[in-house]
């Protein structure tokens, strides 16, 4: 039978498959942010890169986006599923847990931010309403971003990870009315009364949310257990994306915007049993479709527009960070977050985010903001953006100079034993530390537990458990505790840099010291051999032995034959993940005990 499918009807979806299946995943290996890769992948492919030169060699049009237009669709879908999923983490708790910060901090970053930019873009020659949105859009941060660089730096439960999230989160409940209001503009744009078509309009979006929500609460939670009775995982996806499509659509057809009909979908899920189910759920969608938002993004970015006005994209985004930075460090400072918080907290919010291409691109589309105006502003924002991962380096680096001495409770003043007895070392006192050092005081072995997190140590301390505080990644600390007389160094930590820091301190200072140390996954592992543990143990290859001998046991086989196929198994990794000039240094395991 004769192949009846056009190939190019699916070429664009296989382009954008193709950047979100092969080019991100490369961009992460290579330690860039995946927005930025996708921006960027638009941009190249787009109707303003290679898209430009089909005309001229035929062959690009096989890599390239070919019909912009036809991606708007997912695009909006993306912006969408992105405030679905905003909705349901904006729980009606967690706004009252963090008011303080989210309607104080927040509200006046956003206010005062949008008023600044605005009056500015004013004072330049825009009109009031152009100068009004671009303030607004320019206001908003990039939460996509933000929220990644935190949680990859464990910072999201500091004190500038919580005022960052806090104003990420009224910026986020911005972005509601912020639509609404450009959807009004657009509608009184030059006829009638603006205050008239404003009420009339709030009536209409009054009804129509007051229906989504009335209609939300009766049928959300009937409709989730009874498609969560009958455990299926399709019918539970399928339910979740029809109610964020369904309210979408619903307030699309209230001439409001699909977002919003999702993200009121998000907030009254919010307060189910299944909010957590939808989040995995919605993800991989989510993530998709936003990528598909960040490819139509760039595919609008004209790089010999950028290159007609540099020096004012260049301008814009520097004042941009450093209007926001100003303001949002005098507003920290304000609601008592100490220098180095607040600071931290300035750069890392100030650059723009991807809610100023909606509203910007949105409002440029319906002729509230000129097409020059809307260029150079979203110029600027990708600039400041892509800088981002930069600035939030320099925003910690900084913040630490900054910060205050801590004042350590007296339990943690107390100075490692100074009497040169042969002991074990066991760097962090979590919950991995306790442990292994309750197994060597069961088994006799002198030792004694240090770390930086002070609340640990003096926990510890009145528990009667020999522990000190210090930073292991220093020499000095180091030689206080002995390690020049120290039968081994156990490393229990899961912050991989600290672990490395702390094992070349220790080798450079004892290069025949025992070194065992916890790692997250075998290529962890395999760098801590390279640069010279004795052990080092996976934590995923750990936790998989220990189910497959609970099985095992469980499935009837005899214990001996189990525990000897787990040590078989774990010698087996073992010896793939140290390099050959390891090997010397790896101790038999009856010489490693007669050391400890």
């Amino acid at each position: 039978m004769a192949g009846t499918v056009d190939p190019a009807v699916y070429k664009d979806a296989v382009v954008v498959l193709a950047t979100a299946g092969v080019v991100v995943p490369l961009a992460k290996t290579l330690k860039v942010n995946s927005i930025i890769a996708f921006i960027a992948c638009g941009a190249l492919l787009g109707p303003f890169g290679l898209g430009g030169l089909v005309s001229s060699i035929p062959l690009l049009r096989t890599v390239t986006v070919s019909n912009a237009e036809a991606l708007a669709g997912p695009a909006e879908l993306g912006v969408a599923f992105l405030l679905f999923v905003i909705g349901l983490e904006l729980s009606f708790e967690r706004l009252m847990t963090m008011k303080r910060l989210v309607f104080g901090l927040g509200l006046g970053q956003v206010g005062l931010s949008a008023a600044a930019i605005g009056l500015i873009a004013y004072a330049l020659g825009q009109p009031a309403t152009a100068a009004l949105i671009i303030g607004f859009g320019l206001a908003l941060s990039s939460t996509a971003m933000i929220v990644e660089l935190l949680a990859a730096k464990k910072r999201m439960t500091s004190s500038a990870g919580r005022a960052s999230f806090a104003i990420l989160l009224c910026q986020d409940l911005a972005v509601v009315p912020l639509l609404f209001l450009v959807h009004v503009l657009e509608t009184q744009n030059g006829s009638g009364s603006l205050l008239a078509g404003l009420a009339q309009a709030f009536v209409q979006a009054a009804a129509a949310i007051a229906t989504i929500v009335v209609i939300g609460r009766l049928a959300l939670k009937p409709l989730f257990r009874l498609v969560a009775s009958t455990d299926s995982a399709e019918s539970f996806m399928a339910a979740t994306l029809l109610t964020a499509l369904g309210t979408g659509l619903i307030a699309a057809a209230a001439g409001l915007s699909m977002g919003l009909g999702a993200f009121i979908a998000g907030l009254l899920l919010a307060e189910t049993e299944f909010r957590r189910a939808v989040e995995v759920t919605i993800d991989p969608f989510k993530s998709l479709l936003i990528g598909v938002f960040f490819l139509t993004v760039g595919m609008g970015v004209n790089p010999a527009e950028i290159a007609g006005h540099p020096v004012a994209i260049l301008l814009v985004a520097v004042g941009l960070v450093a209007i926001k930075s100003l303001i949002i460090f005098v507003l920290a400072r304000r609601f008592r977050l100490n220098a180095a918080a607040a600071l931290e907290t300035a750069l890392m919010v100030s650059p723009g985010g991807e809610f100023a291409f909606v509203l910007l691109n949105g409002a440029s589309s319906v002729g509230l903001v000129g097409h020059g105006a809307t260029s150079i502003a979203l110029a600027a924002v990708s600039l400041s953006m892509i800088t981002l991962p930069l600035q939030a380096r320099f925003a910690r680096h900084f913040a630490q100079k900054l910060a205050p001495a801590v004042a350590l409770p007296e339990e943690a003043k107390a100075l490692p034993p100074d009497d040169r007895a042969p002991r074990a070392i066991v760097v962090g006192g979590g919950r991995v530390g306790r442990l292994v050092a309750s197994m060597l005081e069961e088994h006799g072995k002198s030792h004694i537990v240090i770390d930086s997190d002070a609340a640990l140590i003096t926990a510890q301390r009145r528990a009667g458990r020999p522990a000190f505080y210090g930073d292991a990644t220093q020499p000095e600390f180091l030689k206080l505790c002995g390690l020049e007389e120290a039968t081994a160094l156990i490393l229990t930590i899961d912050n991989p840099r600290a672990v490395d820091a702390t094992v070349q301190a220790a080798r450079a200072l004892r290069p025949d010291i025992v070194i065992v140390a916890r790692a997250r996954d075998a290529a962890h592992a395999r760098h801590l051999y390279e640069i010279g543990v004795n052990d080092a143990v996976p934590e995923t290859i750990e936790a998989s032995l220990q189910l497959s001998e609970a099985a095992l046991v469980g499935l009837g086989v005899p214990m001996g034959l189990v525990i000897a196929s787990v040590h078989e198994r774990r010698d087996g990794f073992r010896a793939q993940l140290k390099p050959a000039g390891a090997a010397a240094r790896a101790l038999p395991r009856h010489a490693r005990s007669r050391r400890l």
